[in-house]
């Protein structure tokens, strides 16, 4: 394990992996709050691999997470980690039943899934969670945002008693709070993140601009800023629509969001990722937890609802040990929600105004 984390290059632990690692190896419960693109994946799959080696050979892990690109993420972490050694399925909806049952069936020992499919898997009877001796719950918070609470609970009653679970929220609301105490034997709690605030190495600017010059002004911060951008938009439609301006204004831009196939879906990440698409126009279905190296800009093109919302968009860049940009595009009747996010998180972003007749004059 120690060699082939060198060869990925991961030397130094994150403050989460850290503090994690060492009870989580041990055997022990953890609850840990920490952000995304802190280092959480590894901080339970480098456990789980170890017991995977160490225990029984019918020794079985669970991770459940709340959306396809996270478990495909995860999947490929994993296979990273252990050199395709292993047999893993991937539970998930939007793709073909059959692969995933095969693969259970010939006695994959991690399964990687959405709640939603999983329980559907255990009332079609059609998978055994006897095995399983390891369960990691990821992004909590935002499962139960999903309204994934009745298939958790589903699904730990069919566990054995005596599994380790190491659960993983951004935030401990009260609901998180109930979720450890019903699925959690005396954790180890892990807070690094016990605020909820974009990254010190993300600038934050804002620009105050008319409705319909949002889209001149975005491409004109393509036409004078370097590297890729993440687009958030507030509904599919739109960002259907900026993605489609984008094109035909000479830009490589794919639209992502909760109505594109898994395939599409999985086409416009990888396009981003090697970069044969510059800009990823997304709804807040990819805010969280997908991992896309190298982000250099995030635009909230639409203001986001809720001030945790921002911190998790604008997250996408400043990964790591990079730097990055974030611009916030707020119309004149934007301008007081902004104001009550930027207070809620208690941060300040460097104003400009866009001249109603040109997008691209600003004035500080």
């Amino acid at each position: 394990m120690q060699r082939q984390l060198a060869d990925a290059n991961f030397i130094h632990p994150t403050p989460v992996q850290a503090a994690a690692l060492p009870p989580a190896l041990e055997g022990r419960d953890v609850l840990a709050t920490a952000q995304t693109g802190t280092g959480k994946t590894l901080s339970f799959l480098i456990p789980l691999i170890e017991r995977m080696a160490t225990g029984a050979r019918d020794t079985k892990a669970l991770v459940l997470l709340p959306t396809r690109e996270l478990a495909m993420q995860v999947l490929g972490a994993w296979r990273d980690l252990t050199q395709g050694q292993g047999k893993a399925a991937l539970v998930c909806g939007g793709l073909a039943e059959g692969p995933q049952l095969a693969a259970i069936r010939k006695g994959a020992r991690l399964i990687v899934a959405t709640p939603g499919r999983l329980e559907d898997y255990l009332s079609r009877r059609l998978v055994d969670l006897g095995s399983v001796k390891m369960l990691v719950l990821d992004e909590v918070d935002r499962m139960l945002d999903m309204g994934f609470k009745p298939a958790i609970r589903r699904i730990a009653a069919v566990l054995p008693q005596d599994r380790q679970t190491l659960c993983y929220s951004a935030t401990l609301s009260p609901a998180i709070r109930e979720v450890a105490s019903l699925y959690l034997r005396n954790p180890v709690r892990i807070d690094i993140s016990a605020e909820l605030k974009p990254s010190p190495r993300v600038k934050l600017q804002t620009f105050e601009v008319p409705a319909e010059k949002k889209q001149e002004l975005l491409e004109h911060l393509l036409g004078t800023n370097q590297g890729s951008f993440m687009v958030f938009v507030r509904t599919k439609h739109g960002a259907d629509r900026v993605a489609r301006r984008l094109a035909r204004a000479g830009f490589a831009a794919a639209p992502i969001h909760g109505d594109r196939s898994q395939s599409q879906r999985s086409s416009a990440l990888r396009g981003f990722a090697e970069g044969r698409h510059r800009v990823l126009v997304a709804t807040d279905v990819v805010a969280r937890g997908i991992d896309v190296p190298d982000v250099a800009h995030v635009v909230n093109y639409d203001l986001p609802r809720e001030a945790e919302d921002f911190v998790h968009r604008v997250g996408r860049t400043g990964r790591a040990a990079s730097h990055g940009v974030a611009s916030t595009f707020a119309a004149p009747d934007e301008t007081l929600a902004l104001k009550k996010i930027e207070r809620t998180l208690t941060v300040t972003s460097t104003k400009y105004r866009v001249r109603p007749n040109h997008a691209k004059a600003l004035v500080s």
